[in-house]
């Protein structure tokens, strides 16, 4: 009997303490707080257009609809990010091509693979070629990609 009584007890408080927030009077929560952040323009344009591309991947959207929505919001979506981009001083086509040389000088090219991710490798990640930059040995400068050995002492550059 003690049992069915403590198994009651705590029932009811369980439901109290589930219920409680229902009857309970809360100060109400200002507009502003409540209003999740504003998605951009252009996250929203690149949300249809996914939205597009997810139709016509599983058979719903036939291929001229999707040629057509496609040229429409990719549209949109390159204006969005023109316009986002003027606001946030990045506007011309000029100031995102001297941000993208700027990346590329900082990444060190390997003559047959190209440029590689990583900044401060002395040898490429792909083929092990050495990247141009200085001798481990001497320090001189090696100023040819894909060099085998030091011109100053000799040793091999190569891994």
């Amino acid at each position: 009997m003690t049992a069915l009584i403590i198994g009651t007890v705590l029932a009811l408080g369980a439901l109290a303490f589930v219920l409680h927030p229902l009857f309970v009077d809360r100060e109400p929560v200002p507009v502003a707080a409540r209003i999740s952040k504003v998605r951009p323009a252009s996250e929203e344009a690149l949300s249809a257009l996914r939205e597009v591309e997810f139709d016509r991947e599983t058979g719903k959207l036939s291929d001229t609809d999707y040629a057509a929505l496609k040229t429409e919001y990719t549209q949109e979506v390159l204006t969005a990010m023109r316009a986002e981009g003027r606001s946030e001083g990045f506007g011309s086509d000029d100031a995102a091509e001297a941000v993208v040389l700027k990346y590329r000088r900082r990444r060190r090219e390997c003559s047959s693979c190209g440029p590689r991710p990583e900044a401060d490798a002395d040898y490429c990640s792909n083929c092990g070629n050495f990247l141009a930059g200085a001798c481990g040995s001497c320090g001189a400068r090696v100023t040819e990609a894909g060099a085998r050995f030091c011109l100053s002492c000799g040793k091999t550059l190569a891994a």
